[in-house]
């Protein structure tokens, strides 16, 4: 079937975070959720769940593993077995179990900003160091000074968290660059965590490369945090999951979280399932959509937004806009909701490296999206923004 992308659905007055957090005058392009409607087999598969009047304790759906695992051989050839899934509500969720399970207080989590925030504050929070050697730009994109990557790790370091395809600077790291990343990280024992939420939101002429599938080596030092939530727009259903290949660490894991993983709930699974079965036409259709709006972007920012500069983009839906040459006085986040009544993201939450950038949130209706960028280009008009 053909979807429809264009037709913006009024969202305001619901539970939506996206719609509720600002006020009814803001277009809110900020946290990464999409405004289309699921997919058709998704919804019909919810409706058949709600219909059967049951929502009593569940077991992980059988035939959720096996897709899932089929799905991971198909597109990467990468082989695990059912017992090393282990089942989430949430990728943050399973940030946090690593960082718990993996390292004790005052030991180093390693990360490379930019990158989401929960990346930059939650090792904090926890009482662990945040060791932060950012991301270099580079013609037009992000690049991984590994000088700098293997010089920051010490002693006390021992786990990296990898953000791939990353958010927020849009970067699909090629194999080269996941196996120089994955050599340094083994020859000083370092645990890797890759978040790949993003891996299905990738633009033709890339491809995502799970780091564990790199080798048996690299598997057995992994954890890979995976899910449907972002492919499918199924944020609010909490269904994420964790692939651990080495035993050692399993039982950690297990460990750390006993009591405390809840799991998938009923839904959440459901929708998982259909989505990873069915969803295909969906998601195509959505990619080349998404790819629209990048390239609309690409053309719009330069034109309607001077001084302002977009990063190439590989994957996601969330562009990073360095606002440092706009002559934006103060935060450019509070500036364009403030003057252009639209919701960003502030680059400064993103960690070192995204004081003055902004990140914008593309996968809305082009209609939308053009109104946010013309609302941008007043504001930078008005006598109080950024063109004197």
């Amino acid at each position: 079937m053909q979807y429809d992308f264009d037709t913006l659905r009024d969202r305001r007055g619901s539970d939506s975070a996206k719609w509720k957090k600002y006020g009814d005058d803001v277009l809110p392009l900020w946290v990464a959720d999409m405004d289309f409607v699921s997919a058709e087999p998704i919804l019909q598969a919810l409706h058949s769940r709600v219909n059967h009047a049951f929502f009593g304790y569940a077991m992980p759906l059988g035939e959720l593993c096996e897709t899932i695992l089929e799905r991971l051989k198909g597109l990467y050839e990468w082989e695990i077995r059912d017992e090393e899934i282990h089942y989430l509500p949430g990728l943050v969720t399973g940030l946090n179990f690593a960082i718990q399970a993996f390292t004790d207080p005052g030991e180093g989590v390693l990360v490379q900003p930019p990158v989401y925030p929960h990346f930059v504050k939650d090792p904090v929070q926890h009482g662990r160091a945040l060791v932060d050697p950012p991301l270099v730009e580079k013609g037009g994109t992000y690049e991984v000074d590994f000088e700098a990557f293997e010089k920051a790790i010490t002693p006390q370091t021992k786990i990296f968290i990898l953000c791939n395809p990353h958010n927020p600077v849009g970067r699909v790291f090629t194999r080269a660059e996941l196996g120089k990343m994955a050599e340094i990280c083994l020859r000083h024992r370092l645990i890797i965590c890759s978040d790949e939420i993003h891996c299905d939101l990738v633009f033709p002429g890339f491809r995502h490369i799970p780091i564990a599938s790199l080798s048996p080596e690299v598997a057995n030092r992994t954890i890979t945090l995976m899910a449907p939530s972002k492919t499918y727009n199924l944020a609010g259903l909490r269904c994420g999951f964790a692939m651990i290949q080495s035993p050692e660490l399993a039982r950690s894991w297990r460990k750390t979280t006993l009591g405390l993983n809840p799991g998938l709930n009923i839904m959440g699974q459901v929708a998982a399932l259909a989505g990873y079965r069915d969803g295909k036409e969906w998601l195509d259709q959505v990619i080349a959509y998404l790819k629209e709006n990048r390239d609309f972007l690409y053309r719009a920012v330069p034109e309607k937004l001077p001084g302002v500069r977009m990063s190439r983009m590989e994957a996601t839906y969330l562009a990073w806009l360095d606002c440092r040459n706009a002559g934006i006085q103060g935060n450019p986040f509070e500036f364009f909701l403030k003057e252009a009544k639209v919701a960003l993201n502030d680059g400064g939450e993103f960690g070192r490296g995204g004081e003055g950038f902004v990140r914008l949130n593309f996968a809305c209706p082009r209609k939308m999206l053009r109104e946010a960028i013309d609302r941008m280009s007043g504001a930078l008009k008005k006598p109080s923004g950024g063109l004197q």
